[in-house]
Order: structure tokens, then sequence, then C-alpha cells
């Protein structure tokens, strides 16, 4: 007698499909444009990033009408962001080199645009830092991915083309930001400026699934300095939070003191971290080369000087009645000079200056712009050629300052040497959003001269950098 027949069982199997990366259609695979394809698909996430980097400032005022708060507050909106985008680039780009750049950047998407359509539906402030940070957790798996997708998809003879288009999209989305941003608060309401991630995102997943290459080489996995980097994050979070607290917060002013001690002691505590850890976030034997801690603290005060302006000129131009749509259009000045200054230097430029002096005059141009800033009137007619220069400064500025410091890393500390980068960018670009909210409310009346005078510092602090002083040469290996 036959038994019963059987019924093979049916293994789910959606867990692994959705851990591993899938190869692209052989129609893409084998067409002789098909790194193209993926490079377009890498400036989709190049610029959403940039776009929301400089629209979220635009919100600012309806934020503080709608929510009822502080700008020490509301300024929140942008430093959990920046915060939880400099903790999480290195961390999450050790694991994609491990378990696939392709599938950590199509999650990053997901969770970009997941969040961005839950930050438009937040209906507290509290609520909306919260999904600023998942925000961020979105854009550093992008992030951290961008240019490896880049350098693996093209060919190598097309490589600085390829990174040249995304940088261009980086600008793109530099550039419409203030202008997108002001349209869409005026128009339509705060919540669009997040709302406008969500259809972008999509499509942008649904191409990467399809026009990316899977990861052909991946690194074993090996030890990270998970107490450095929560020494680091308590840091730079304790900072932010006294100048917030100083800015107006809603705390007890002794919390300034306390938060500030915080900062101290874990600032310390991490850098005897890093003397002794094995596996140390940032190696500080770097830091003794010349060339180094000048052009990290030229970077930081570069995208200081940046950042700066996008919270001070929206919300100054807007007191004084300007619309919110003006105040972008307005802004977009410095993100278009600073595209087309680090697009076009060489061909104005004589192709032998050396970087330092980029840098100098670069700076220069920039203490020019914000001292001519200082003594003119902060309208919309004054203010939009005067970001401009100021943009034009930082285009020059900016490219040599990162060259300088990737020229002097020694020979296998190129990737350390780029973490360090985006370190000093992140925290730079928080200083700017707390710095110029800390003037503004200091200031009182006169917050914005106060402001201005802030970032003229700083850009003067940048040109200081690139002064030459006696130190140690990287010392580099011959092939």
């Amino acid at each position: 007698m036959t038994g019963p027949a059987t019924t093979p069982v049916r293994r789910h199997r959606w867990p692994a499909a959705l851990t591993r990366e899938r190869p692209r259609p052989d129609l893409v695979r084998g067409h002789p444009r098909a790194w193209w394809l993926a490079v377009a698909t890498v400036c989709f996430g190049a610029f959403m990033g940039q776009l929301d980097a400089s629209i979220v400032t635009l919100t600012y005022g309806s934020l503080r009408t709608g929510f009822a708060a502080s700008l020490a507050a509301v300024e929140w909106v942008s430093l959990a962001y920046l915060l939880a985008l400099v903790a999480l680039l290195v961390p999450v780009g050790r694991l994609s080199d491990t378990y696939g750049r392709k599938l950590f950047y199509l999650y990053g998407f997901v969770v970009f645009t997941v969040a961005s359509a839950a930050c438009g539906l937040a209906f507290s402030l509290a609520v909306l830092i919260v999904f600023r940070v998942v925000q961020a957790a979105g854009a550093a798996m992008m992030q951290a991915n961008s240019v490896a997708l880049v350098a693996t998809s093209a060919p190598r003879a097309k490589l600085r083309v390829a990174l040249g288009v995304q940088a261009a999209a980086q600008a793109l989305g530099l550039a419409l930001g203030p202008t997108v941003g002001g349209a869409l608060v005026e128009t339509l309401g705060w919540r669009w400026v997040f709302g406008i991630n969500v259809p972008i995102g999509v499509l942008a997943l649904v191409a990467g699934h399809y026009l990316l290459p899977r990861t052909r080489s991946r690194t074993p996995a090996a030890g990270f300095d998970w107490p450095g980097l929560a020494l680091l994050t308590t840091a730079t979070t304790g900072l932010l939070l006294a100048l917030s607290a100083a800015s107006g917060l809603h705390v007890p002013l002794w919390s300034a003191g306390a938060l500030l001690a915080v900062a101290a002691a874990a600032g310390w505590c991490f850098v005897r971290r890093q003397r002794r850890a094995a596996h140390p976030l940032v190696d500080l034997t770097l830091l003794r080369v010349r060339p180094v801690p000048q052009g990290l603290l030229g970077a930081l005060c570069g995208y200081l000087v940046l950042f700066g302006p996008l919270v001070l000129v929206p919300l100054v131009l807007t007191l004084r009645g300007a619309s919110t749509l003006t105040a972008g259009l307005v802004l977009t000045a410095l993100p278009a000079g600073f595209a087309l200054a680090a697009t076009c230097e060489d061909k104005v430029l004589p192709r032998a200056l050396p970087e330092r002096a980029r840098c100098l005059a670069g700076a220069l141009g920039c203490a020019g712009a914000l001292a001519a800033m200082l003594a003119a009137p902060l309208t919309a007619a004054w203010t939009a050629p005067l970001l401009a220069l100021l943009g034009l400064g930082l285009g020059l500025f900016t490219p040599a300052n990162n060259a300088l410091v990737m020229g002097a890393m020694p020979a296998g500390a190129a990737g350390t040497g780029g973490s360090l980068v985006n370190m000093a960018r992140g925290l730079g670009t928080a200083l700017g959003v707390a710095l110029v909210a800390l003037a503004l409310y200091l200031g009182g009346a006169h917050g914005d001269r106060l402001a201005v005078l802030t970032l003229l510092g700083a850009a003067l602090l940048a040109a200081g950098t690139t002064l030459r002083r006696p130190g140690r040469r990287a010392a580099r290996t011959r092939t």
C-alpha cells in the first residue's frame, strides 16, 4: 500500500532576499552605457542630500510660529540631523564594505524616504526632531557609499568625469534648496519641504534596484571603536546643547556650564581612548602631519561660513517683511557662487598656482565679502551679490583645502583622511547653525551684525590655517 503523499515544505526565502544584493538585468549590465546609468542613480542621492541640507533652514520661521517654539529649540531640527550624520558615517561605511554597498545604499533610500514622510506628518517639534535623526541614518547609508559606487561603476579613464557629474548634482541640490524651500513654504507649507523627498526617493529606489551594480569585493569585518564613537558623540552633542542653552532654550541657565563640562570631559576621554584603542576611530598620529590639523580646522571653518548664512539670511529678511520665497531666491546666490567657483576655477586661475595660494585667496575673499556685509544693510538688494562673492571664495577655498589634507596623508590612509574631512565638515555645519542662533539671541536688535561678525572671525581663522608652520611631514612610500 502506498503511503500518503508528502507535500514538500516551502521555505520562506524573503529574509534572504532582503539581505542579498540583486544583480542588474542582463540588458542593463551588457549595455555600453551601463556605468552612466549607475552614476546617474547615485546622483539622485547626492541631489537629495544637499537639497535637504539647504532647504530645511527655510522652515525655521514657520516652525517657530506653528509650534510656538524658540529659535534655540527649532535649530535642533538641523542639529539633530547633523550630529546623527557625523556619528554614523564612519560605522556605516565600514559595515557597507563588509555586507554590500548597493544593499546599504538602497536601504538608505528606504529609511530616508519613510522618515521624510514622517517628518512631514509630525504633530510636535520633538517628534519632528526624532524623525530627523532617523532621516540622518538613511542619509548616512547613502553618503557613505556614493563615492564608492561611482568609483566601482565607472571605467578608470572616466572616473574623474563621473565624480565631476556627482559633484555637479550635489551643487545643483545645494543651489536649488533655498529657492525650492522658499516656494514650498510660501505656497504649500513647511510640511511639503519634507514631503518633496518622497517621490524622488521612490524613483531613486526603483532606479537603484535595476541600475546599480553589486558589490564585487568586500572587506572582512574588523574591530570598531564603539566607545570612542560614544565619547565623540557625547562631546559634540554636549557642546551644541550648551550653545543652545545659552541661546534661549527653556532649560536652567546653569545647565549650559554643566553641559560644557560634560563635553570637555568626554573630549578628554576621547583623546585618551584614541591613543590606546586597538582600532581607533581617529588615528591621532595623523594630526602630527603638518598640513592635516590646519586643513581640518580650515574645513570646519569653511563649512561654518557656508551654512551659517543659510540660517541667518532667511530669518533676517523675513523679519524685515520679505517673503520666504524672496529670502530663498537671495540665499541661492551663495551655493550658486560656490558651485561656479568649484567647477570653473581651473579655467580662470593658472593651473600651476599652488593649492595653499588658492586657499588663502578664497579665505580672504570670504573675509572681504563678510566685511562688506557687516558694513552694508542686510537687505535683499545688498545681500544677494555679497552672498555670491562669499560663495565664490568658499568654492575656491574648499577644494584646495581638501587637496592639501588628502595630499598630506601617508600612503594607505586615504580612507581615514576622507573620514576626518567629512567629520570636520559636519561639525562645521552644526557650529554654523548653533553659533548664528546664539549670536541672534545674545545680540538682540544687533544680533544680525554679531552673527556676521562671528562668520567673519571664522573666515579669518580659515585664512590663518593656510599659513605655513614647522612640523612633521607625512612619510610616503614609493610604489
